[in-house]
């Protein structure tokens, strides 16, 4: 490995991408430290500690973890890119009920550009209205606000707003001339920010021997995500011999890769940004009842509620977004127009019903492993109340994942120009 990474700073365009890419994160780190004006600082160590204990919203927490600890900080970064997140989900779900988005999703490069600029759009308005959330919630249980006026109010929210604008910028960046998916890169670099802490923490709350269990356990965990993330089912496919012109195409084999885990670490966060939203709504809804059961059930971990919500909604968004993102009908339509078929399957309907069908049994196990993951975090901190589990769960999905993808790129372009690559 050490001699493909010599070998990618050997090639000047690479190098020049692999740097800039560094060059963003540094900026996105140095915007998760600087505070929001008007800011009383005595008051975010009180922030910190609420939201860290084992009683502290699992919601923040979640969105702390993305943040790379900004949140807590009341840094210009605070929210992260969940608003980017939340309106991707909401925009894929709407691609799928509204005729015009799914119609701008068929013309290709033009349609998906029309998309994006309207998932910048509403990031940018649910930017506004969880900036105004997390300004009222934390003055209001905190007051870390030094002058809780009207003009200081909308700086703060405009400042995190443009800061989560920003972050969208930079990530767009790191996609067009970096390396890697600039989204995931940057929630890549959020989380593992918060493992020396996160373990430091566990050192000393559980002790030495509950420490080494859980590193023993993270590194399991690791081997079990890379297995899966591996993991894949290859339909076979046959293309006819035909004459194209005088010459003679085809009679090639292939086959169609579908994953076991087709949809990625993508469930956990569609589930985890879904629960956010009961911490909006208790801003909102006062009634006594409605926040005692958001605040012992879903706004806490341990909670048993908690637990088998999170997992099914895991369960539900790793069907949805595999649904959404493969569609058999268009594969065997595909597979059909270049003359290819899979040996058995008659072509048309038939390939579709049982491209179908696999995806769907292989999903199952794929959509219960994830779940199992996501929830070892929660299962840990409800049997010895530990605030913190860097080794378990959307961590480990995040860096493995994107690790893994951001080496498939590189290996690409080493393997384009003849290097030893990192995967050999």
């Amino acid at each position: 490995m050490l001699k493909a990474f010599v070998n990618a700073f050997k090639i000047p365009d690479l190098r020049k991408k692999i740097l800039f890419t560094l060059g963003i994160i540094a900026v996105f780190r140095l915007g998760s430290h600087i505070p929001v004006p008007n800011i009383d600082l005595s008051r975010i160590q009180e922030l910190q500690n609420a939201t860290n204990s084992p009683s502290g919203l699992s919601a923040l927490q979640f969105i702390d973890l993305f943040s790379g600890g900004a949140l807590t900080r009341f840094a210009v970064f605070s929210l992260g890119i969940m608003p980017y997140i939340t309106s991707s989900i909401i925009m894929q779900l709407l691609t799928v009920v509204i005729p015009k988005l799914e119609q701008w999703q068929k013309q290709g490069e033009m349609g998906v550009k029309k998309i994006t600029q309207w998932t910048r759009y509403m990031t940018v308005t649910l930017a506004l209205l969880q900036s105004t959330g997390l300004v009222f919630l934390f003055n209001t249980q905190f007051q870390v606000v030094r002058e809780f006026t009207a003009p200081r109010v909308a700086l703060i929210v405009i400042t995190l707003t443009a800061g989560t604008a920003m972050i969208m910028w930079l990530g767009e960046l790191i996609t067009q001339r970096g390396i890697g998916n600039g989204m995931s890169l940057l929630i890549f670099t959020s989380v593992i920010s918060r493992l020396p802490a996160e373990g430091a923490a566990i050192l000393n709350q559980a002790g030495p021997a509950k420490f080494y269990f859980l590193l023993g356990l993270g590194i399991a965990i690791i081997v079990a995500v890379v297995w899966m993330e591996q993991g894949q089912r290859r339909i076979p496919v046959q293309y006819a011999k035909r004459m194209v012109g005088r010459r003679m195409m085809g009679g090639q084999s292939t086959y169609i890769p579908l994953k076991v885990n087709q949809s990625g670490v993508i469930p956990i966060i569609f589930a985890s940004s879904v629960l956010y939203f009961p911490t909006l709504l208790q801003n909102v809804i006062h009634a006594q009842w409605f926040q005692n059961f958001i605040n012992n059930n879903l706004l806490r971990e341990s909670s048993v509620i908690y637990m088998a919500i999170y997992g099914l909604l895991v369960i539900f968004f790793a069907y949805f977004y595999s649904a959404i993102t493969f569609n058999p009908i268009d594969t065997a339509d595909n597979i059909r127009k270049y003359g290819g078929f899979i040996p058995g399957i008659r072509p048309g309907r038939p390939t579709a019903e049982y491209l179908s069908g696999v995806l769907s049994r292989i999903i199952l196990p794929g959509s219960l492993f994830l779940a199992a993951i996501a929830l070892i975090p929660s299962i840990f901190l409800a049997i010895w109340a530990i605030t913190a589990f860097p080794f378990g769960g959307t961590t480990i999905l995040i860096t493995v994942g994107v690790a893994l993808e951001t080496m498939k790129q590189l290996e690409s372009q080493l393997m384009m120009r003849h290097y030893e690559g990192f995967l050999r």
